[in-house]
């Protein structure tokens, strides 16, 4: 949602500058808090250059989908996507193997992809009229994203911000021309939206995660990820006046349950059985 408002002031690229920028330099208290070292080898700085070329590539399509397309359906389509293509790779890859039950879970989830998409009533142009495309095109970036960073040797939350700081420099040397920003049409509702993006989006929410990996195991941690669709939606619905229809939640519960299958996850009302 944010996104969407923010995509009326800057590009995408531009947003790549402000949000991970901002993002790292509120880092940097956290990490010092929670003891970790700052320390980073070649291999993960090699690592965390090309990690941060397939980000910006994540961040671009991700926000040309939202801001030309539907926030909504950015939030349930991407979400839900990315562990089913994460595990397709891994697959196609030989990291794992495909069972009869998973084959299923796929196949639904990805008839719950198309459903999310209305592709029962709609034509191939109209989807790609829609900016659809964007959103297919971060979810496979993201997958690849979340591959490398799992090749990682170091603490994930000093990776990712080391990938922020590389983002940020690439992204300045190659694609922003900070005397082109229109810095006097940022006005308190940009600062705000930045504000929400950078402390709660990413510092909080991404402090609040490793943190619960720590303490709570990550396939427990995993299963928060399902409350983004149904938030995704529901702010949009009521903040940007989009339209969330019977064919998107059905499809979101869909690919849910699939991601679910796929992944093992089980919630703690099944654990307590």
């Amino acid at each position: 949602m944010t996104v969407k408002v923010l995509g009326r002031y800057i590009n995408e690229y531009e947003m790549i500058l402000f949000r991970f920028g901002f993002t790292a330099i509120t880092m940097i208290p956290i990490i010092i808090k929670m003891k970790h070292s700052f320390a980073i080898d070649m291999k993960n700085s090699v690592l965390v250059f090309v990690t941060s070329l397939v980000f910006i590539g994540y961040m671009k399509y991700f926000f040309l989908g939202t801001k030309l397309g539907t926030a909504s359906l950015g939030g349930a389509f991407v979400t839900t996507l990315i562990p089913i293509i994460t595990f397709i790779l891994l697959a196609l890859m030989g990291k794992r193997s495909i069972t009869t039950k998973e084959i299923i879970a796929l196949f639904i989830g990805g008839v719950g992809v198309m459903t999310i998409l209305g592709v029962w009533n709609s034509s191939m142009q109209e989807l790609l009229v829609r900016y659809n495309l964007y959103f297919i095109i971060a979810a496979f970036l993201w997958a690849v994203l979340t591959i490398l960073s799992s090749k990682s040797t170091i603490s994930m939350i000093v990776f990712t911000f080391y990938m922020y700081i590389a983002t940020v420099v690439i992204d300045v040397l190659f694609f922003v021309d900070i005397s082109s920003i229109h810095w006097g049409s940022f006005d308190w509702l940009f600062w705000l939206n930045i504000g929400i993006i950078t402390l709660f989006s990413t510092t909080f929410a991404n402090t609040v995660y490793f943190w619960g990996i720590e303490k709570l195991g990550a396939g427990e941690v995993s299963s928060f990820v399902f409350l983004v669709p149904f938030s995704a939606i529901g702010l949009s619905v009521l903040f940007l006046g989009e339209k969330a229809d019977i064919y998107m939640i059905i499809g979101t519960i869909m690919t849910i349950y699939a991601v679910k299958n796929l992944n093992n996850i089980k919630f703690w009302w099944q654990k307590s059985r």
